[in-house]
């Protein structure tokens, strides 16, 4: 099987390691070409909670040719467009897209691809961009080898070749088929809107999230948004990393908050280091993927008239730093979090 990982950032060099280790036939794409350069020089790097140096075969997107068998999307959602039309020439009928994009694109690749030819899934593991070549695993060793990719057919039905996938994916992580995968794409979204979304707009890692009470209630506040709008457009939420994502529903008297909480602090943990992508891209002054991830619940929100109060701020806050490239300050936007939740919620 001939693999392509386009968009071998900070995941796929992860992806790109274990499965060059696993004797794949992968190719590593990328338009950084520092970073290409020395993953073909220096091989790829993990470290972190794994560490792990595998040789690769890495080239730029021109460099690419013939058909690929399998394509593992992680390009981010802003970029589809350009990255689709590249990919069109090296897939036949027989071609698998599994996207690992965040957020809930499926729609927008089934337009442009087909549905035959798409597969989804989640990543459940975090990284970090170190240098070219080196990516960091944030995200607990047990947690990894248990829960690394949730995938499934877009109709739900389990299939030889999602299975096929599944077998390769294992030579990463932990991989499970999902037969929700709508449902599993949203819990996937839940924890980027709540954890990724606070990360970025507070410029800090999860372990900052969770240490500050203002944020930890801010993060539970924006899955509790997630939801309710989900709710109301009839998802049926799937179990991500073995928890139930319904359990960040909070009552309307917010009786069950500090429970929500603990469970967030809890469930979280594992996933302390990790830096939000979105983060990242500030930090290299690139666009975020916000309106795929906070956004995107504002705007369902709106159009099926379920508030969004708390993801408004956050999209705002990270649209402020991409428009200004100056990286959010936690001891100042914290206190837009500390306002609203007092002014909104009478939460303290």
């Amino acid at each position: 099987m001939r693999i392509a990982i386009m968009g071998t950032g900070s995941l796929g060099t992860i992806i790109g390691a274990h499965l060059s280790k696993g004797a794949h036939h992968v190719e590593c794409i990328d338009v950084n070409t520092d970073h290409i350069n020395a993953l073909n020089s220096n091989g790829a790097t993990v470290v972190g909670t794994v560490n792990l140096q595998a040789s690769v075969k890495a080239i730029t997107p021109q460099e690419m040719n013939g058909i690929y068998d399998l394509v593992l999307l992680l390009t981010k959602q802003v970029y589809n467009e350009s990255v689709l039309l590249q990919l069109q020439a090296h897939m036949n009928e027989a071609s698998i897209l599994l996207s690992l994009q965040n957020g809930v694109p499926e729609e927008s690749l089934v337009e442009s691809l087909g549905s035959s030819n798409i597969i989804g899934g989640s990543v459940e593991f975090g990284a970090t961009w170190v240098k070219p070549g080196v990516s960091q695993l944030t995200s607990d060793k047990e947690a990894f080898s248990a829960h690394a990719f949730q995938i499934g057919e877009l109709d739900g039905q389990i299939t030889d070749r999602v299975n096929q996938v599944k077998t390769v994916l294992e030579d990463v992580g932990g991989t499970i088929v999902s037969n929700n995968l709508i449902g599993t794409k949203w819990s996937k979204l839940l924890v980027n809107v709540a954890m990724s979304g606070m990360s970025a707009a507070l410029g800090c890692t999860y372990g900052d999230i969770l240490n500050n009470e203002a944020a930890v209630t801010s993060a539970v506040m924006l899955a509790d948004e997630t939801l309710k709008v989900g709710y109301a457009n009839n998802i049926q939420f799937s179990e991500l990393a073995g928890v139930n994502v319904g359990i960040f529903s909070i009552s309307e008297d917010k009786s069950n908050l500090p429970m929500v909480i603990q469970v967030a602090k809890q469930a979280f943990a594992p996933q302390a280091l990790l830096k939000a992508s979105m983060l990242q891209d500030l930090e290299k002054g690139l666009q975020t993927e916000v309106d795929y991830i906070n956004g995107y619940i504002s705007t369902k929100g709106n159009a099926l008239q379920v508030s969004t109060t708390v993801n408004d701020l956050v999209t705002s806050l990270i649209k402020q730093a991409e428009e200004t490239k100056q990286l959010p300050d936690f001891n100042e936007n914290i206190k837009a979090f500390e306002s609203l939740l007092n002014k909104e919620f009478a939460i303290h």
